[in-house]
């Protein structure tokens, strides 16, 4: 029986820390039966998507868009996920074909899939300009380098768990992450006593396989907690034929002219949800004469 993705927020109890948490399981497997992804371009993909659904769980508007490109020299090429406020979350990998050995640790070498890499964050909030930060991916395996965003971007000390289980079928077991940020008046002992905590936590979807909730995985690190909101979280493509007919007016009339000539019709496959949406030699024309 499927269950329902969902995003909790809220602080501890003595104010030191807010936090977001979320069980991505559904959202993620609809994103690898998309794209037919192997399990290192899954797992690579599906701690972004999972990134990205509780940075847009920041955002203050459903609206508001944030968004996360990674860019690499490894055989991966990058990884491009989005989210909004409401939790709609998309994305892909350039190379979802990908097929590394296991690391040292036996573990999916998501870092080798991503190369030697650069993060940007995009954030779409209303005005004029979209907001822009970028830093170097210290470690390639996508929650520390987030965590490494927020500290050099937005000056703020946040611990990023991240994980995605990959099942025999490729199927995905589980996925979830959590963040957790240090509020302006934090206690400096309770910082401390996260920290020891931290390092001794094993595994997000070691938990998560064990059956412990994120909240229980949260309750374990932060003591008592006041959950402030739940929604759904989901992988929803707002992708439309409208969105696609831009891309086409957007080639240049003579590129169409010749697309209308020769192939008489084209396909544009969305990226993130790989939608297919055809067009006839009439509609190109049509465009055409909007150009």
């Amino acid at each position: 029986m499927k269950t329902k993705d969902y995003m909790i927020r809220g602080i501890d109890k003595e104010r030191n820390f807010r936090f977001f948490g979320t069980n991505t399981k559904e959202l993620v497997n609809t994103a690898c039966i998309n794209h037919g992804l192997t399990p290192v371009a899954a797992a690579a993909l599906g701690r972004t998507l999972t990134g990205v659904a509780m940075m847009g769980s920041m955002l203050k508007r459903d609206e508001d868009r944030v968004s996360i490109i990674i860019k690499g020299d490894g055989p991966l090429g990058g990884i491009i996920a989005e989210s909004n406020g409401a939790g709609d979350v998309k994305g892909y990998v350039y190379n979802p074909h990908v097929d590394l050995p296991l690391n040292e640790f036996g573990k999916l070498d998501v870092a080798g899939a991503v190369g030697n890499a650069n993060m940007t964050v995009m954030k779409d909030l209303g005005l004029k300009e979209p907001y822009s930060g970028q830093v170097p991916m210290l470690s390639g395996e996508i929650a520390e380098d987030i965590s490494f965003y927020f500290a050099v971007s937005e000056q703020t000390n946040s611990v990023v768990m991240l994980g995605v289980l990959v099942d025999v079928d490729y199927s995905i077991r589980q996925a979830g992450g959590i963040i957790i940020q240090v509020l302006p008046d934090a206690d400096d002992d309770a910082i401390t006593q996260l920290e020891e905590k931290i390092k001794g936590f094993k595994s997000l979807t070691a938990c998560l396989e064990k059956g412990q909730s994120i909240e229980y995985v949260l309750e374990n690190l932060l003591g008592e907690i006041e959950i402030m909101d739940t929604t759904e979280v989901r992988f929803n493509c707002d992708c439309s034929k409208e969105r696609m007919e831009r891309a086409l007016i957007s080639v240049g009339k003579k590129d169409l002219e010749e697309i209308a000539k020769e192939d008489e019709k084209a396909e544009l496959v969305c990226p993130f949800c790989s939608n297919k949406y055809q067009f006839t030699k009439e509609e190109l024309e049509e465009l055409i004469e909007q150009i």
